[in-house]
């Protein structure tokens, strides 16, 4: 595979309401997108990740046909270079959302490495991220890390009761807007409030262990994922994250210049990157595997080896390493995003 491919919308069933900001990107119609529920609130982009649980919901589809994750299997080196597979074998070692949360999400935290392999027999935990790409309403808000360093037990007895307004209440609360991005390490408890946008890049699972799951889960299984809260609770970062702290986790790129800007924290390059393309009218793009959101404009994406693809807003595509180096042209936003370089963790 030598051609960067065009990816169809991938909107697996979800617990919250949301997706009219995906359907707008995208150039859905006007009467589908004024119903928030009716598209999903996140569209997994080159995702050859399945729903927690699930054998092959949320996996991407080719065009021909193919699950995106069959064709990485069969062909690795093509799609994801030599060193990227000595250090990962066959994963991706990422995945990619569009996430649009049309109601606050509910508290909830991720797994480490090493919690993940020892209790789901996993590879890769859930470290994320999030690239703020468009808000709406009066106050759109993110809730990352608790303020201040709170005991376990107090924690228990939060999720015992179901007490929203002390777990919210606890967490720090930013105000953000497009260009913001948000680093969240494992283990960090956090929400994403009502009419945020994002392009969330994360670690390839779908741990995700909910302590405020009463109104958005069924049942506390859900929230715990089978393991039981006890046990779920080991992998919480119940410490302080304090203007200092927070301020290593949080980036305001909105009026970075240049034609290409990192986008996210330096602690998240050994689990990701992501930067943001604008060609001024050319950018060369070294080989690489990558998942490419267009959120504005339109300009033309040619590889070494004479291929050429159009690109236009709201189109996502993935590209294969074995398209070689890339020239990107045109009047166009890009966000790239990356695994982590092999060999920085």
């Amino acid at each position: 595979m030598t051609t960067p491919i065009k990816l169809p919308a991938n909107q697996p069933a979800q617990f919250y309401r949301g997706g009219a900001a995906i359907a707008a990107l995208r150039g859905a119609s006007t009467a589908a997108s004024a119903s928030p529920g009716s598209f999903g609130p996140e569209d997994w982009v080159a995702s050859t990740t399945t729903r927690f649980g699930q054998d092959e919901a949320g996996l991407s589809h080719l065009p021909d046909g193919r699950l995106l994750r069959d064709a990485v299997r069969a062909d690795p080196e093509s799609w994801l270079g030599p060193a990227h597979v000595a250090a990962f074998r066959d994963s991706t070692a990422l995945l990619v959302k569009l996430l649009d949360a049309g109601q606050r999400l509910p508290v909830h935290f991720h797994p480490t490495d090493g919690f993940a392999r020892e209790h789901f027999d996993s590879h890769f935990g859930k470290t994320e991220a999030w690239i703020v790409i468009g808000t709406s309403g009066d106050d759109p808000r993110v809730y990352p890390g608790f303020r201040e360093a709170v005991t376990p037990s107090t924690v228990a007895e939060w999720v015992h009761e179901q007490d929203t307004a002390a777990m919210l209440g606890a967490l720090n609360s930013v105000p953000v807007r497009p260009g913001d991005t948000v680093y969240i390490p494992a283990g960090l408890p956090h929400a994403i409030g009502e009419g945020v946008f994002v392009v969330e890049l994360q670690q390839p699972t779908d741990f995700s262990l909910t302590i405020e799951w009463r109104d958005f889960l069924d049942n506390p299984e859900q929230g715990h994922l089978g393991l039981g809260f006890d046990t779920a609770l080991e992998a919480l970062d119940t410490s302080g994250w304090g203007p200092d702290r927070l301020g290593d986790i949080v980036k305001h790129t909105a009026g970075d210049p240049g034609d290409t800007v990192d986008l996210l924290a330096g602690g998240s390059a050994g689990f990701f990157r992501a930067d943001q393309l604008r060609p001024s009218p050319a950018l060369a793009l070294d080989p690489s595997f990558a998942v490419l959101v267009a959120l504005e404009g339109g300009g033309t994406l040619r590889t070494e080896r004479g291929g050429e693809v159009a690109v236009a807003k709201g189109e996502t595509l993935v590209v294969p390493h074995a398209a070689g180096q890339l020239e990107l042209t045109g009047e166009l936003t890009i966000i790239r995003c990356r695994p982590p370089a092999p060999g920085v963790r």
